[in-house]
């Protein structure tokens, strides 16, 4: 007959198992599939995508464990984490944490993190970035943004924006002191975390709809951590992007490293308020080259006026010199017959009349021979 146990006795034999064989910690690479603080401690959820998890479904996995950081350590490792990567742990993201396993009898198991690699982090976030770039170039969307031309004068703005930034009350209130009619439109938009590829892709779409009405679009955001401008190496987002009909101008605010997004952007700037001067610099320069060409078309109208006027004066000169009355004032002058000018002598007869004009006036005369 078999041996019959306690469920007490079943527990305390596989704590006591577990105890014997397992290392102190392991060191264990994973993707955070949730995250949740309470009461100070850090809840995370940790899965194992397997080697193909881009044809995965999304709940498809090969290893999923719940796991807790203590508060105590909580925030020692999360601290040491950001100021090493510059990122806060996020969904979606790879680490390689240091876990302990343990085995509660009325608890279960339970798998607490002691260490975390923020290397490995940096290391998995590259390797993303490199692959999102290297499959752009591959497609031949890496340039595709260069090949549009920008309008002599950016007036009409479509803005791809959080309405409560502070990025884009200054954004827009440059543009408004700059002496410039500026027209811009809010495309409003999730601008980080879960969710910002696709709202600022549905925001594209409703700027695509209407497109003949704006110029350019610019896509902005004030300033964050790194993790927050993870969404601009999406290569979805930087692929829509890329073949865009209109030239994209970028201004999201980071401060370390340059995201896909502005690589494959026609214009690339470091802030909100750089994409508003470069557009109000833009504005001057053209508004200068339009100064510049009024002032040579006046020149030119100017000299076209002189040169007219000169061969005006001198058609004058001619006409003057061939005036009667200067000739009569040189003591020549000039006799007709019935109205018409008498040029021989054989034009006159015995008898005729004929008037002779001097300058102060006229002598009638009858020709006797």
């Amino acid at each position: 007959m078999n041996t019959h146990y306690t469920l007490s006795q079943l527990c305390a034999e596989i704590e006591t198992v577990l105890t014997e064989g397992l290392e102190p910690t392991y060191w264990v690479q994973a993707e955070i599939s949730s995250l949740s603080e309470k009461g100070g401690h850090l809840y995370l959820e940790l899965i194992d995508a397997g080697d193909n998890s881009k044809s995965r479904s999304k709940n498809s996995f090969s290893a999923k464990v719940r796991a807790t950081c203590w508060q105590g350590m909580k925030e020692m490792l999360m601290t040491y984490f950001e100021s090493e990567t510059g990122q806060h742990l996020q969904v979606g993201m790879r680490v390689l944490v240091e876990a302990e396993v343990q085995f509660h009898p009325v608890y279960g198991l339970s798998f607490s993190i002691v260490g975390i690699d923020p290397g490995y982090t940096i290391g998995e976030l590259a390797l993303q970035r490199q692959k999102t770039i290297v499959q752009l170039e591959a497609d031949g969307l890496m340039d595709a943004q260069q090949m549009l031309a920008l309008p002599t004068l950016i007036k009409n703005i479509a803005v791809i924006s959080s309405a409560s930034a502070a990025g884009y009350g200054d954004f827009s209130h440059q543009l408004e002191n700059s002496g410039y009619r500026f027209k811009t439109g809010l495309f409003g938009a999730i601008m980080q975390g879960d969710g910002a590829e696709k709202s600022i892709i549905a925001a594209l779409d409703a700027i695509e709809a209407d497109e003949e009405k704006w110029d350019v679009v610019a896509i902005i955001r004030g300033g964050g951590a790194t993790s927050d401008l993870n969404c601009f190496d999406n290569y979805t987002l930087c692929a829509v992007c890329a073949q865009f009909s209109l030239p994209i101008i970028s201004g999201i605010g980071h401060t370390r490293d340059v995201s896909v997004l502005d690589l494959v952007a026609h214009e690339a700037l470091k802030t909100p308020t750089a994409v508003a001067e470069w557009l109000i610099h833009r504005m001057d320069d053209q508004m200068a080259r339009i100064e510049d060409l009024r002032n040579r078309l006046s020149r030119t109208y100017d000299r076209q006026i002189m040169i007219r006027r000169h061969r005006i004066e001198l058609l004058e000169q001619r006409m003057l010199a061939c005036n009667p009355e200067r000739i009569y004032q040189r003591g020549y002058s000039l006799l007709t017959k019935n109205g018409k000018i008498v040029r021989s002598v054989d034009e006159l007869s015995a008898g005729e009349k004929v008037l002779t004009h001097l300058a102060d006036g006229c002598v009638q005369s009858i020709v006797e021979k």
